[in-house]
């Protein structure tokens, strides 16, 4: 099957590299086996970034491909060696991409300007390794944190031209080749319907104002409800300042008039919606042909009675060109002069996927159930559930973390407040949340350690290397002193 060309929307899976895990490890050197926590962190996996090539006219390049996934971070190792950060992707798209989730149908960002950025998924956060979280109260971690699975969303990207004026009109009125009289672009052109498949695009200088036109191709009658090439590209119009109307003197269809043909292309603009404020003008095309030029002084007084500047044109001899190039400019710069001035934008980066939409350290707590057997209270919130996700339940001490962490920000005081007791269900996080048996102030996993989080064989190495060093410091005295050493009963190697 043949690749289109031209592909102005396409869907595209997106997903964002995963966090490395942290690395839980104690230093090792001669004479010291146990010299302390020296865990490296996780890196951070890499995202997947949108940013506008002024070059690019088109989204083919996804219809080839339509996943793109970003690499992962690597794991921290020992020695306090911190694993490298994921690869980013950076995707390169036309000025007018519009990128939209496919889940919400949420507008995630309008792409217009050269070199302008969108974070489309972020990549998920590398765990801390147990070197990072050590801490005065807790000198010797046992346990690293997770890291972080990426975003990854179903999105489309739709393209729609960036022109300051659209050319509107039916199948060969003319509108490629009056892009073609009046600036540098080179459409197809020819005398049948549906010459042109794609919308082209031209630079049209008129004095001290540059701007671009556009035309849409295979506006006819019905096109917004799917009819003809229109449904397609009307898009296309979205952005234009104003809007120009091609109109055929020189057409042989029966049924067919300048001015009906007018009434047509508006029904099908207003249908399409969002075009009302936008200025018009009339183009009256090929008036190089016999008896076009009549025609064109018998509807001219219709068309300005409807409020319409009307310009006979002919782009074979260039008759009336040059009037209604600096009729365009003179909207545009008008339009432009209302704009508000320019901001410098920042790189957009969406609400991240499946984040709480609660504040930094804030969370909310519901209460479900009949009471029979217990309640289920559902905790939502960035904090804890980013916490969840960094935990390694496998690991008593993690746990035993977790849970101080969760105390710090009040959880279990609110769960006690609200009529919580020992045995309910607690339920952190949304569709995948991770279910404990509420057990206030009850010591678990990790506290029959010793303190909460802490690696016990570092601290049973400590009094070790001190008596050893009390030992050592005995012996030298004890030599000055001609004292037999072990006739003193102090410890000696072996009994260490």
């Amino acid at each position: 099957m043949a690749i289109p060309s031209f592909v102005d929307r396409v869907k595209l899976t997106v997903a964002a590299g995963n966090g490395g895990h942290g690395c839980a490890s104690v230093k090792r050197e001669k004479f010291k086996p146990l010299g302390g926590p020296d865990g490296g962190n996780g890196g951070d996996g890499g995202s997947v970034i949108f940013r506008v090539d002024g070059g690019l006219t088109t989204l083919v390049e996804f219809h080839r491909q339509s996943v793109r996934r970003a690499s992962n971070g690597a794991p921290g190792q020992g020695d306090f060696r911190h694993g490298a950060r994921g690869e980013d992707i950076v995707l390169s798209v036309p000025s007018g991409t519009v990128v939209t989730d496919l889940e919400t149908g949420e507008q995630l960002a309008d792409l217009t300007e050269e070199g302008q950025e969108f974070v489309a998924v972020l990549g998920g956060k590398g765990g801390l390794g147990n070197a990072a979280l050590a801490s005065s109260a807790r000198k010797a971690p046992g346990f690293a944190l997770l890291g972080e699975e990426g975003e990854a969303r179903e999105i489309q990207l739709e393209l729609k031209v960036v022109a300051d004026v659209g050319l509107v009109g039916f199948p060969s009125a003319g509108k490629s080749s009056l892009i073609a009289a009046i600036s540098r672009a080179r459409p197809k052109i020819a005398d049948y319907p549906f010459t042109t498949l794609v919308p082209n695009l031209g630079v049209v200088v008129a004095g001290d104002v540059t701007y671009t036109v556009a035309d849409v191709p295979g506006l006819i009658e019905g096109a917004s409800l799917g009819k003809g090439l229109g449904f397609d590209f009307l898009r296309h119009i979205d952005r234009c300042q104003a809007i120009v109307h091609v109109i055929d003197l020189g057409t042989y269809e029966p049924g067919r008039d300048p001015v009906g043909d007018l009434e047509i292309i508006e029904g099908e603009l207003a249908a399409h919606g969002g075009l009302e404020d936008r200025p018009r003008l009339v183009a009256l095309n090929k008036v190089d042909l016999p008896d076009a030029p009549e025609m064109a002084e018998i509807v001219r007084p219709d068309l300005e009675r409807a409020g319409h500047r009307v310009f006979a044109i002919s782009t074979k001899t260039g008759e009336g060109l040059n009037e209604l190039k600096f009729a365009m400019a003179e909207i545009v710069e008008a339009r432009r002069a209302a704009l508000p001035a320019a901001e410098p934008r920042p790189v957009i980066r969406p609400k991240p996927v499946g984040r709480a939409k609660s504040g930094q350290g804030e969370f909310t707590i519901v209460k479900k159930g009949d009471g029979e057997g217990g309640f289920v209270w559902r905790v939502r919130g960035e904090k804890p559930e980013r916490w969840i996700r960094q935990t390694d339940f496998n690991n008593a001490e993690a746990v035993g973390y977790l849970a101080d962490r969760l105390n710090r920000i009040g959880i279990e005081a609110k769960l006690l407040e609200m009529g919580a007791v020992a045995g309910d269900a607690v339920a952190i996080g949304g569709e995948d949340a991770v279910v404990f048996d509420f057990a206030p102030q009850i010591e678990t996993g990790a506290e029959l350690l010793s303190r909460r989080g802490e690696d016990q064989r570092l601290e049973s190495e400590r009094p070790a290397a001190a008596r050893r060093r009390e030992r050592d410091a005995d012996y030298h005295a004890s030599r000055n002193a001609g004292i037999d050493y072990a006739l003193e009963g102090l410890p000696t190697d072996d009994e260490d």
